[in-house]
């Protein structure tokens, strides 16, 4: 039997437990064919950057809670175990032998306290306002970063289908080169043509096999780009399925204007940061109002010797000095003048119920407490001059709101340009893609043309070749604007902040 077979299963476990836990969970994969739609909601489940970013609002949440908690009164509980040896011990500048206590025993301490306290002031009035605040403007960032996220998703999306289409128009040329050198070939056979022919078309097979495997390649690295986006693995086994048509950008400019400067994710999260920094201003004003502070508790101890013949004798002691004394008082009583009636001395004799009582009344730790007196009190506390901190950091919550508005006054203006820029590169690039369009149907023509010129022998094989580039260049002038459009449109909903062919 193998060690494989006798420890794997115990391997395996010992594995669960030891690697991360992302590098057990499975790996998503994409479709195998993958629209616009399926890969933004992938990505906004898997993208890190974009969870990083939503985790902020989870805290958020809690800084709303801490908020609510600071608002209730606070309690606290604490006790105490300690034990001290027998020895001499110092009270001040003298000893307890010198007082009459020696031969002191160890004991044992326990004690407890319980304690509610309450304060308010500004700051934590204000605390949960601004905490509200703060989470709007988490929310506001997190959905800028969605917003991102989904416009680099587009972005990667048209890369793909740009990659694709030129691919496309590789195994185009790739056939046509193909068609040429089987035409070459035939012609020359027949003793129409030449082997320079022959040759030439063998090199532009050559040079479409090169074009051909460099477009599989921006593929293959486009749909990597496209799975990383998405917070995935690099993936190049799908298909983009979602199609994009030409559209005429007849929105007016005033109208894009207005929505931009209600829906954008940037401008919103800038206008939400605006609103918590007001907050931040008043509490740090809040600073000179008077704080109230409420505080009240109970506590306990109990203490118990080690030895308790100690105590016991010195009851003892006490005692027997306490009838001395009294039988020397009736004695002078006895020998006055007038003599006075004595006092029965019997009753300061140590008795069996005394020690039985100090014995149970030393049994005390550790749960047997004393209680000590409660105690409450309530404070107002104003304050007056602390060294113009409150006042810089007030002027300095000031500075960062001004910061804050000019932000939001910047970030307008960068819109307004963003959009009147967009849409007239977008005006621009729909034109030249009608353009392209056509150019494409005429080099379709001349290429046509050039074929038929070739096979009945009036043209040469260099005219043909040159009908083959202008082709090419004509679909792949197409293709460049037609996505020149495509990502025109993108950028200029990222900056409207939604999408533009619903409008």
């Amino acid at each position: 039997m193998t060690i494989r077979r006798r420890f794997g299963p115990w391997v395996t476990a010992l594995l669960a437990f030891a690697l991360p836990v992302g590098t057990v969970t499975a790996q998503e994969q994409v479709p195998a064919v993958l629209s616009l739609e399926e890969a933004t909601r992938i990505a906004l489940r898997n993208n890190p950057l974009l969870q990083a970013d939503l985790n902020s609002q989870e805290l958020a949440d809690w800084n709303i809670k801490a908020a609510y908690g600071a608002l209730l009164p606070t309690a606290s509980a604490n006790s105490s175990l300690s034990w001290q040896g027998s020895g001499e011990q110092q009270v001040g500048s003298i000893t307890l032998t010198e007082l009459g206590f020696g031969n002191q025993p160890s004991y044992y301490f326990s004690s407890y306290r319980l304690g509610v306290s309450y304060a308010l002031d500004g700051r934590i009035l204000l605390g949960l306002p601004q905490a509200r605040a703060e989470r709007d403007a988490r929310i506001a960032e997190g959905a800028a970063s969605q917003a991102q996220v989904v416009f680099m998703v587009k972005q990667s999306y048209l890369e793909v289908l740009r990659q694709t289409e030129g691919l496309a128009v590789a195994e185009q040329e790739l056939a046509r080169a193909q068609g040429n050198l089987r035409l070459a070939r035939g012609r020359m056979e027949v003793g129409s043509g030449t082997p320079l022919d022959t040759r030439q078309a063998e090199v532009a097979v050559g040079r479409a096999r090169v074009s051909l495997l460099v477009a599989q390649n921006a593929v293959r690295t486009a749909k990597f780009r496209l799975a990383q986006r998405m917070g995935l693995d690099p993936q190049d086994e799908f298909a983009a399925s979602s199609t994009f048509d030409l559209t005429e950008p007849l929105w007016e400019e005033e109208e894009l204007e207005s929505i931009a400067l209600e829906r954008n994710p940037s401008l919103r999260g800038l206008r939400a940061g605006l609103k918590a920094q007001e907050y931040s201003v008043r509490m740090a004003r809040s600073a000179y109002y008077p704080t109230l502070s409420i505080n009240a508790s109970s506590s306990g101890f109990a203490r118990e010797a080690s030895n308790p013949d100690f105590l016991v004798g010195q009851a003892q002691a006490s005692s027997l000095q306490r009838i001395l004394q009294c039988e020397a008082t009736n004695e002078v009583f006895r020998r006055l003048a007038d003599p006075l009636p004595t006092v029965d001395c019997s009753r300061y004799i140590f008795t069996e119920t005394q020690r039985r009582s100090i014995l149970d009344g030393n049994s005390q730790f550790p749960f047997d407490f004393t209680r000590q007196p409660p105690s409450a009190s309530l404070s107002i506390s104003l304050p007056i001059f602390q060294g113009l901190r409150r006042q810089r950091d007030l002027e300095a919550s000031k500075i960062a709101q001004e910061n804050t508005r000019y932000q939001v006054r910047n970030s307008e203006l960068a819109l307004r340009a963003d959009i009147a820029s967009g849409l007239a590169n977008l005006r621009t690039a729909y034109e030249a893609a009608l353009i392209e369009e056509q150019n494409r149907v005429w080099a379709d023509e001349q290429l046509r043309l050039a074929q038929e010129r070739y096979q009945l022998g009036v043209a040469s094989f260099l005219e043909l070749v040159e009908a083959e580039t202008v082709k090419a260049r004509a679909d792949r002038e197409r293709i460049a604007a037609i996505f020149a459009y495509h990502d025109a449109l993108a950028s200029l909903e990222s900056v409207v902040g939604t999408s533009l062919r619903t409008l």
